[in-house]
């Protein structure tokens, strides 16, 4: 059960109700840079709810609540989980990746480097390598940074567009990447240390923007189309299989809820 964001919205892929939008949440919760959703034990995380800077936590019926807020001057923009469990944020104001200690809410730096422009999306591997987006949205431009288990970081693929969602295929070998203004999504081959290689045009489209993107178990992607009001699915190979409508036109992140 894909779970999208603008307020929350959920989309059922059942049998009988295949690729069906509904309201999740209320209007108005959450802020203008309402995304990042990830489920998690049974919970569901969105970044900005009711103000930039907060993390909300959504349950099973709908009802949010606010689960921390982080320090001054930090904004997540993508929640990912590790191996240990522990909340890991793309600080796109703090030019940082966060660290959530889910039991204390102790908040901490976990990389800050200075050539960070504005770390957007992240994926996890099952090494606990992150991949993030990292756009410059005023030149336009983008990288994606690789960050180890043990902090270590460096950028994997430059000189792109502007650089946000990304998701990596169920097998971990290949790395899909979007650029935004461009309007492409790039593949990349991703080996065995977790370096990319052989990037490929993978699907481009005429108009309108990207946000977040996944994979589900059977390696179809999963694309936001931001101000289309839509998410494509499309086949391993770039074809659109199914187009899903939402009530609102910025649709932004996407996560998996469910089977």
């Amino acid at each position: 059960i894909p779970i999208f964001i603008s307020l929350l919205v959920v989309f059922t892929t059942t049998k009988k109700k295949k690729f069906k939008a509904k309201d999740f949440t209320q209007e108005n919760l959450f802020t203008g840079n309402c995304e990042g959703p990830n489920y998690h034990d049974g919970k569901l995380y969105v970044v900005n709810f009711q103000k930039d800077g907060t993390i909300g936590v959504v349950d099973d019926d709908g009802n949010v609540e606010l689960f921390l807020t982080l320090p001054a001057g930090s904004t997540a923009n993508a929640i990912q989980f590790n191996s240990k469990g522990e909340m890991l944020l793309a600080d796109f104001t703090g030019h940082n990746i966060l660290k959530v200690d889910m039991s204390t809410k102790a908040v901490s730096v976990f990389v800050h480097d200075s050539l960070f422009n504005q770390p957007n999306d992240l994926c996890i591997n099952s090494r606990d390598q992150i991949f993030a987006s990292d756009p410059n949205w005023k030149a336009s431009t983008g990288q994606v940074w690789r960050i180890d288990a043990d902090g270590q970081h460096q950028i994997v693929a430059d000189s792109m567009g502007t650089t946000n969602g990304i998701t990596l295929s169920p097998d971990e070998k290949r790395l899909y990447v979007n650029e935004s203004v461009q309007r492409k999504i790039w593949k990349f081959d991703v080996d065995a240390a977790g370096n990319l290689s052989n990037k490929t045009l993978f699907k481009e489209y005429p108009d309108h923007g990207f946000d977040g993107m996944k994979c589900d178990n059977e390696g179809n992607l999963y694309v936001t189309r931001y101000g289309a009001g839509q998410v494509d699915v499309l086949k391993p190979k770039g074809e659109v299989i199914h187009t899903v409508q939402f009530k609102g036109k910025k649709t932004s992140n996407i996560a998996f809820g469910g089977r």
